[in-house]
């Protein structure tokens, strides 16, 4: 353990591997469950502060997780984009496992008493499947490239992030503050900001598919081809906004300011405009950042007008 704290005095490096531009992405899902549950009356700024703290701790898991997986199998060897740890000699394959080691159980243990917190002793059944969720996210944070079944080589890492960043992170964090009466229409905007989440890998697997064809990561865009990658790409960026307007008729908010967010079809189209015009899949990196955001944005514009 000394040593591992040895390893992270040079911090430089280690949070430039824990990637945080990648943060915004993450707290989205939470940031919707949170507004949606306080525009019912709900709200806990102990429990947010929990799950964000929870959320940082997995992103930097599954961030140092995949720095380690693609690391020790040579994926990142002609890696476009920012350069990766381990790949690049900065740290080492046994300190970066440490430090996943490390990560897990921060989050195993805020995720703990954000559970406990929010359900109390008199709720064990919930206590029992969020636990069991929390398990599951780092278990999914670890194995995206760790191991010989990693599923992100073999085409899976869109499910799980759809899962994972959208139902568990809405549904979940809704559910932390509100739990009484089951509300199945918070699936909706959940699959939506899952299925944004699942537009960021998707572009983040096309910008790289020439060099995970050679490293033999069979991503969805190796399976399907760029060009149907741009297609899917397309749906997983559109469809949210078609799912939110669901929510909004079904949950009877029809004011001309509940859909403020449609306002950001303008910059989805822009960056769709710009991805089919791309031909080189290199050119696809500077796009990422902007996927994110507009994941980010839309949760929050979508979240806080609800409040109203």
């Amino acid at each position: 353990m000394f040593e591992l704290i040895s390893y992270f005095c040079d911090m430089k490096k280690w949070i430039a591997a824990a990637r945080l531009r990648t943060l915004p992405l993450s707290i989205s899902g939470i940031i919707l469950g949170s507004l949606l549950a306080l525009s019912e009356g709900y709200g806990n700024w102990l429990i947010f502060g929990l799950a964000f703290l929870t959320t940082l701790f997995l992103q930097i898991l599954s961030n140092y997780a995949n720095d380690y997986g693609d690391g020790i199998k040579g994926t990142d060897a002609e890696r476009i984009g920012e350069k990766r740890a381990v790949a690049s000699g900065e740290i080492s394959a046994k300190q970066m496992k440490n430090a996943v080691i490390l990560f897990s159980i921060l989050s195993a243990v805020t995720a703990s008493l954000l559970v406990w917190i929010s359900f109390g002793a008199e709720n064990l059944k919930w206590i029992l499947l969020f636990l069991f969720l929390t398990v599951a996210c780092v278990w999914a944070a670890i194995k995206y490239t760790v191991g010989k079944n990693a599923y992100g080589y073999a085409g899976m890492g869109d499910v799980f992030v759809f899962l994972f960043f959208g139902i568990v992170s809405v549904w979940g964090s809704y559910t932390l503050y509100q739990h009484e009466h089951f509300n199945g229409l918070i699936f909706l905007p959940a699959a939506a900001i899952g299925l944004m989440s699942t537009a960021v890998l998707n572009l983040n697997n096309m910008r790289d598919i020439e060099t995970d064809k050679k490293a033999g990561k069979i991503t969805l865009p190796i399976r399907m081809g760029f060009e149907n990658a741009k297609k899917y790409q397309a749906f997983l960026i559109i469809f949210p906004f078609i799912l939110t307007m669901a929510y909004r008729a079904l949950s009877d908010k029809m004011e001309i300011y509940h859909f403020s967010y449609m306002l950001l079809l303008i910059p989805a189209i822009m960056i769709l405009k710009m991805m089919f015009a791309t031909t080189e899949p290199r050119n696809l990196d500077k796009e990422l950042k902007k996927v994110a955001l507009l994941t980010l944005a839309f949760s929050l514009i979508l979240g806080v007008s609800f409040n109203f």
